[in-house]
């Protein structure tokens, strides 16, 4: 599998895509217009470094929301596994499923990565911030769950 062949700076036009979602709809960048959104994709749902990811946003969510932001998370799961875990943490945002990988990689959030010493081809923890007008206005590849909350108050001014 090829390395991500893009990365996305803040001033480029995010890309646009339609996917799945845990809820049995779609949402495409289309669909979201009009108000901030905060995308992040993650590895793989219930596992621990996503999960305590996907709970900082659901307990910050109102904080997101106070600005006018929606959050949408994607990651590569078969929707099966994304609808339970949606159930098993309580989440209320979007999550959708990109099965093919191929949003992960006009992102520039699918190639090649070190995981315990060893080079793989997968998703890379990343976080995008878009405005109203689908222009991108936060970038961070490699996010550092920890520090993740404060990073986005910090950068978005929440």
């Amino acid at each position: 599998m090829p390395a991500a062949s893009v990365k996305l700076a803040v001033g480029d036009a995010a890309p646009d895509f339609d996917l799945p979602t845990a809820d049995g709809g779609r949402v495409s960048l289309a669909d979201l217009r009009g108000a901030p959104v905060l995308i992040w994709f993650y590895p793989a749902a219930n596992t621990s470094l996503c999960t305590k990811e996907a709970c900082d946003l659901r307990d910050h969510q109102e904080m997101f929301a106070a600005k006018g932001y929606r959050i949408l998370g994607i990651s590569p799961d078969a929707l099966e596994d994304i609808q339970r875990f949606v159930r098993e943490q309580d989440l209320p945002y979007t999550l959708a499923a990109d099965e093919s990988t191929d949003v992960m990689r006009a992102y520039g959030a699918f190639g090649e990565k070190n995981m315990y010493g060893r080079k793989v081809q997968g998703t890379i923890r990343s976080t995008f911030a878009i405005d109203a007008d689908g222009i991108v206005t936060y970038v961070k590849y490699r996010v550092g769950t920890p520090k993740q909350i404060a990073d986005l108050q910090a950068k978005l001014g929440l």
